[in-house]
Order: C-alpha cells, then sequence, then structure tokens
C-alpha cells in the first residue's frame, strides 16, 4: 500500500471493534473489514438486488452487487491519488448498499411507509443493523464486528434522532463532525458511480436517447469529444466510450478539487479532519454539471412511466408482502417465527404489547429488505397466488 497521509485512516488511529479481536496475521484491520463484508450472505444476495431495472427485465442491467464493485475500484483509484487507506475506502464501498431492499428506492420507498408507525426504514441504517446485527456468522458475536471507521462509513444519511439511539456511530450527526477522508470518497464514488451507468443503462434499454442527453452539457462535451475523434463508430462503442470520458472527467476533478481543499485546510491528523469541512469534494463548475445529470435521469429515467408501472407493482409486493406477516407471523419462515413470537398479546400490558408490536414489524421489514427480486416475487405468489401450493 502506498505509503498513507499523517490524516488517513489506519491500524493505528482506529477507535477499535465493539467487540476486542487478536490482531489478524497478514492482513490490515480494514482489509479484515473487507474481507468480512465480501463472505457475508447479504453481500451475496446484492447479486439478485437492482438499481433500476428489476433483476428479471435483463441480465446486463447493473445488480447492486456489480455496482458495489464499481464504487469501490473508483473510490480505491481516488484514495490512491490521495495517499488514503485505500481497504477502508474499498470495504465501505462494498457495505453502503447492504442493506437495501428489493426493487431499489422503490422497494425503500413502500418498506418505509409499512414501518412509519414503527420507527421507519432507511436503508443506510439498514447497512448498519446488517453488519451490526443480523449477519451470525460468527460463534462469539452477532454481526461481522467490524471497525468504528467502516460502520460510520456505512452511515452516509442519519436523522438528529436516530443518531442520538446509535452511539459513538453516530455522534458526527448530532455534532455536526465529518467521517474520514475514506468515507468522504466513498460517498462521493457512488455518486459517481450510478449517475454514469445509469446513463449506460438508461439507453442500453432504450428509455433514454443520446439525443435527448445531448441536452446535458457533461454529456455533451464528451460525446462531442468522442464523435470527433472516432467517426463512424458504431453507437454502442460511442455510448461506452462517453461514459468512460465522463467516469475519468468526474474522478480527476474531484482529485484535483480535494488535494486543494486539503492543502488549504492543512489537516494534520484524523481528529482534524473530522473537525474541517468536507474536504473530497467536485470544483464548483463540475458540482454543477453533475447536479444538472442528476436532474436529467430523475426526470428522464427513473419517472419514464415502463420504470413507474415496475415501481407500483414493487411498491404494491412489499405492502402485501408487510401486512400479511404482521397479520400472522406464521407465514414466516421458521427462523424469523421464533424472533417475532406470538401474535397473541392481549395478555399483556398496553406498553408492552406495542413494543412486541414494535419489535415484530421491525423483525418483518429485516425479512423483506433482506430479499432478492426474484425472491420477494415469488414469496409473493407463494403467499397470494392460488396456483401456489407452497
Amino acid at each position: 500500500m502506498t505509503d498513507l497521509a499523517p490524516y488517513a485512516a489506519s491500524d493505528h488511529n482506529s477507535r477499535g471493534r465493539r467487540y476486542d479481536e487478536d490482531t489478524p496475521p497478514g492482513r490490515s484491520e480494514f482489509q479484515r473489514d473487507r474481507d468480512r463484508i465480501i463472505h457475508s450472505g447479504a453481500f451475496r444476495r446484492l447479486e439478485y438486488k437492482t438499481q433500476v431495472f428489476v433483476n428479471h427485465e435483463g441480465d446486463l442491467f447493473r445488480t447492486r452487487l456489480t455496482h458495489s464493485i464499481e464504487v469501490a475500484q473508483i473510490a480505491r483509484s481516488i484514495a490512491r491519488r490521495l495517499r488514503l487507506n485505500e481497504d477502508l475506502a474499498e470495504a465501505i464501498s462494498l457495505a453502503h448498499d447492504l442493506g437495501h431492499t428489493p426493487f431499489g428506492h422503490a422497494g425503500q420507498d413502500a418498506l418505509n411507509v409499512c414501518m412509519k408507525a414503527y420507527g421507519g426504514f432507511e436503508h443506510n441504517l439498514q447497512s448498519l443493523r446488517v453488519v451490526d446485527k443480523l449477519e451470525d456468522r460468527y460463534a462469539a458475536f452477532d454481526g461481522l464486528n467490524l471497525c468504528f471507521e467502516t460502520r460510520e462509513g456505512i452511515l452516509k444519511h442519519c436523522s438528529a434522532d436516530n443518531a442520538a439511539k446509535l452511539g459513538d456511530v453516530g455522534e458526527r450527526f448530532v455534532k455536526g463532525r465529518r467521517p474520514t477522508l475514506e468515507a468522504q470518497v466513498a460517498n462521493l464514488a457512488d455518486e459517481i458511480a450510478y449517475n454514469n451507468h445509469d446513463v449506460d443503462d438508461g439507453l442500453r434499454s432504450g428509455l433514454i436517447t443520446l439525443e435527448v442527453l445531448e441536452t446535458v452539457p457533461l454529456v455533451a462535451a464528451q460525446l462531442n469529444e468522442v464523435r470527433q475523434a472516432y467517426p463512424g463508430l458504431p453507437e454502442r462503442r460511442v455510448v461506452h466510450e462517453t461514459v468512460r470520458r465522463m467516469i475519468n472527467l468526474l474522478v480527476t476533478d474531484l482529485i484535483r478539487q480535494s488535494e486543494a481543499n486539503i492543502s488549504k485546510h492543512v489537516p494534520a491528523t484524523l481528529e482534524e479532519v473530522r473537525g474541517a469541512p468536507a474536504l473530497i469534494a467536485y470544483s464548483t463548475e463540475m458540482n454543477e454539471q453533475q447536479r444538472a445529470l442528476k436532474n436529467f435521469l430523475r426526470i428522464h429515467l427513473y419517472r419514464h412511466y415502463r420504470v413507474l408501472r415496475m415501481s407500483a407493482k414493487a411498491q404494491r409486493i412489499i405492502s402485501n408482502l408487510f401486512d400479511a406477516f404482521m397479520a400472522d407471523n406464521r407465514l414466516l419462515p421458521p427462523h424469523f417465527q421464533q424472533q417475532v413470537g406470538s401474535n397473541d398479546t392481549g395478555h399483556l400490558p398496553a406498553f408492552l404489547e406495542k413494543q412486541q408490536e414494535s419489535d415484530r414489524a421491525r423483525t418483518v421489514s429485516d425479512y423483506i429488505a433482506g430479499m432478492t427480486d426474484r425472491y420477494a416475487i415469488r414469496e409473493h405468489r407463494r403467499i397470494f397466488a392460488v396456483e401456489e401450493l407452497v
């Protein structure tokens, strides 16, 4: 690994793990985190969870797994140039979507509505819940027992109310402080990956066209360069080359501006990074261009009628499953039945009954959030379709 900057995260300045473990031989602490994430069940399930398109719509569209790998590649490249901890940036990138529901943001929105009376649902919080509690691979502890800095980076957003309940990992939201630079890098690498790859998938699906995309300055500039340099190039290769150049342009700008920000504030330690403004950032001009791209995708891709139709179906599936499991938890698999207990709470005091109902709802949401797209569709058929017997 490249010599780390003094303000980078490392084994020496890490706040450690919730449960003490022996130092891993031959690996750094953040390499161990990365490896545990890759071997987790939640990571494997990302293969069949979607970004924009539901999994069965085609094998060539991005999934949460391919997206996470692409984010990790971009984050490592940026971290290396800035002399940050590549392994931490990679671990955060690979774990940041572990708590995502099936059916992308449509699934999250539906589950949040279902959980409104029980504290809501947010995929960043669920990703942390996965690595802190739900993974059950180890004898000595629940979850993956990741380092504080990895857990902190997974939690990109958090309300003040939720942050206050999370202890040390939510502290920065309460005090208005920053995470590590590696976490900041992973956050923007995520943005670079999904914006540009949604362009690619949108074009591949036919929901958006190059002609419409040419209204976006960031796309138009790179597209014109490609066409001038390679006249007669097939459109598919034009798209790949344009997207490649867009990613390179954004990454280069981010590195350049971040280096300038670091030079201006001169943090000497990781704690000084936490007290500084966000140091990983685009230039003002590039920030405006990438915001224009995000706005274009929101209007022309995410709100396309075909995407909205599938989103509506997805939301009905999530809502139906949640209502069915809450009405009769005997419909849950045995492992989850054991966690929720009986539906019969009439003998309990009102406050305990309310708490038990809330706990049951959280367990049901854990089960649904962990589903892949195709598993959720099959589970819905098993419960609601007459022709499905089991």
